[in-house]
């Protein structure tokens, strides 16, 4: 019962129904199979009587389409959570256990959730790590852009303040960006020169955070070759190290789950110049040791004064993707 009425209907991920344009059949399953991998992950989470038998369940989707299940399962029980007022339980303790390898699109997963429920239903950012939390954003961009096209793509809505966390509402439209970005490789049907049409029309101080989505989405998911990555890769021009760093984590989201396929190997030689070891290896190094904790008070407290930020402060995690594009390009395998 409780799958059927929280679990999204499978046609609302097929090109047709979203509109989105077909590069050729292979093109179209690719994403299409995403989509349904997506949703088997979320059927998984909310129907499953314990996380073990969920994880059993995830576990048996094909490797390259295991990660998107794992998304899919992230929003489905961050639903569960915020309709119960359990402050993301069943979230925090899966990914304390079997869902600690696939962190990085449970995280994202958690943004989908956000962005199908009413604010005062969002959980505490508290609860969640620093650094990572920012992929919420970016879940919540991508959600947006692929069921909201016309208003986030094509009119370029951007949100006027997103206040989770408190504080940083500058560079939450930021992240949420990341995760338009990383839509418009969905939204463009893999089509290098359809998605960077679209990336080229936004105003230019969106785009470095668009075309690092892009790279992320143009590695994880795939479905561009070589001479298409070299050409995506040509047009993004001046923001060619943000498109790179987006593949970077692509390849440590991967490598960190033990799904690496060889088209992530692809795009990574291709986006980043290296290997997706390497690549993945950096993102590793470059990682802050102690990001700053989300202002605001912490659940349970007492309410009164906090710090806020500075105007305009951007957190650790912007620090950390500024890194990983520096170094890509000090590489010299990625020039602007």
């Amino acid at each position: 019962m409780r799958q059927k009425i929280l679990t999204p209907n499978i046609r609302e991920t097929t090109l047709e129904k979203r509109g989105f344009p077909v590069k050729d059949a292979a093109a179209k399953e690719l994403l299409e199979t995403v989509g349904e991998s997506f949703l088997a992950g979320y059927a998984h989470a909310v129907g499953a009587g314990s996380l073990s038998e969920a994880e059993q369940r995830l576990e048996q989707v094909p490797a390259r389409f295991k990660g998107f299940a794992y998304e899919g399962a992230g929003m489905g029980l961050a639903v569960l959570d915020c309709l119960a007022f359990s402050d993301l339980r069943r979230t925090r303790q899966f990914l304390s256990g079997a869902g600690d390898r696939h962190n990085y699109m449970i995280y994202v997963g958690i943004g989908w959730a956000m962005a199908r429920l009413p604010r005062f239903l969002w959980p505490s950012s508290r609860r969640l790590d620093p650094l990572l939390l920012w992929l919420v954003h970016d879940g919540y961009g991508f959600h947006q852009a692929y069921f909201h096209t016309r208003r986030y793509v094509y009119e370029q809505y951007q949100e006027p303040r997103f206040s989770w966390p408190p504080g940083y509402e500058s560079y939450a439209a930021r992240a949420v960006d990341q995760g338009i970005g990383r839509a418009l490789w969905f939204v463009g049907g893999t089509d290098v020169e359809r998605v960077t049409s679209l990336i080229d029309g936004f105003p230019r101080a969106r785009r470095a955070d668009l075309y690092a989505g892009t790279g992320l989405a143009a590695t994880y998911a795939g479905g561009a070759g070589e001479s298409e990555l070299r050409e995506l890769r040509r047009r993004a021009g001046e923001h060619a190290p943000q498109l790179a760093q987006g593949s970077a984590f692509a390849a440590e989201a991967r490598i960190r789950s033990g799904l690496l396929c060889p088209h992530n190997e692809l795009a990574a030689q291709v986006l980043c110049g290296t290997s997706a070891l390497r690549a993945a290896t950096l993102c590793r190094e470059t990682r802050p040791a102690t990001p700053e904790p989300a202002p605001g008070p912490t659940p349970g407290s007492t309410p009164g004064p906090t710090a806020a930020p500075a105007p305009g402060a951007v957190p650790a995690y912007e620090t950390w993707r500024a890194r990983i594009a520096d170094s890509l390009h000090s590489f010299g395998g990625v020039t602007p």
